[in-house]
């Protein structure tokens, strides 16, 4: 049972095991550079896990200690996980134990496949969801090991390498673009990012708008899910 659902699983993790190892590896080179050993970027990625809060880390790590703003940076960067927390309650059902590591490591990428795709006949789906969520895991620690690894016998010049998550976001936002009819969300979202980085500057913008975002959102949701509705 288990060996048909990690084999059932695999396929679809592929693509995102490619992009994985290439931001881990972006993110292991730069952890690196800032002199940390690459204990820290496998720790990080083991019991973080997630991607664009580890880049953002770096930088809480070389900056004066303020536990606060962490936490709300944490909390704001990561809020969308209240929201797939909530449409996966259903699909966890009855899955065991498993349900603990499926919370945990619930990330965009084992989101979408979880939540999108239904297990070939034969294969239970908890541990289909377990496996898709346990490799993305390990492409993840993989990835920033080993760009740590390569940084103490690579050396070259990383400015600008955390622009990668930046990078991947935007591609994220323009795939997102084409494929909604309704652009009012991401014009929102640019909006108040654009409000906050004019208010606050360019170094601490992002938690007032992540919270000027999700209160918007939380303000006009009626009416959005009106006009769902409408015939």
């Amino acid at each position: 049972m288990k060996r048909k659902a990690l084999q059932a699983a695999f396929p679809y993790t592929l693509p995102i095991c490619v992009g994985f190892l290439f931001l881990g590896l972006s993110y292991g080179f730069l952890m690196r550079s800032e002199g940390f050993s690459f204990v820290y970027p496998l720790l990080m990625s083991l019991f973080i896990f997630a991607g664009s809060m580890e880049f953002l880390t770096v930088e809480l790590l070389l900056s004066a200690y303020d536990p606060l703003h962490a936490f709300l940076l944490a909390l704001m960067v990561n809020a969308r996980h209240l929201f797939y927390g909530l449409s996966m309650l259903q699909k966890y059902k009855n899955t065991g134990w498993k349900k603990f590591y499926l919370i945990f490591g619930m990330c965009d990428e084992s989101f979408s496949i979880n939540c999108t795709v239904t297990p070939p006949e034969g294969v239970d789906r908890g541990w289909f969801m377990f496996f898709v969520t346990l490799l993305n895991h390990i492409y993840w620690v993989t990835g920033a090991t080993a760009g740590a690894l390569l940084g103490y016998v690579i050396h070259f010049d990383t400015t600008g390498i955390e622009f990668v998550m930046t990078a991947l976001f935007v591609v994220m936002f323009l795939n997102q673009w084409e494929e909604a009819k309704d652009h009012r969300p991401a014009l929102v979202g640019l909006g108040c990012s654009l409000a906050c980085l004019l208010l606050f500057g360019s170094g601490s913008f992002i938690v007032p708008a992540m919270a000027l975002i999700i209160l918007s959102f939380l303000l006009t949701r009626r009416t959005f899910v009106r006009e769902v509705k409408r015939p």
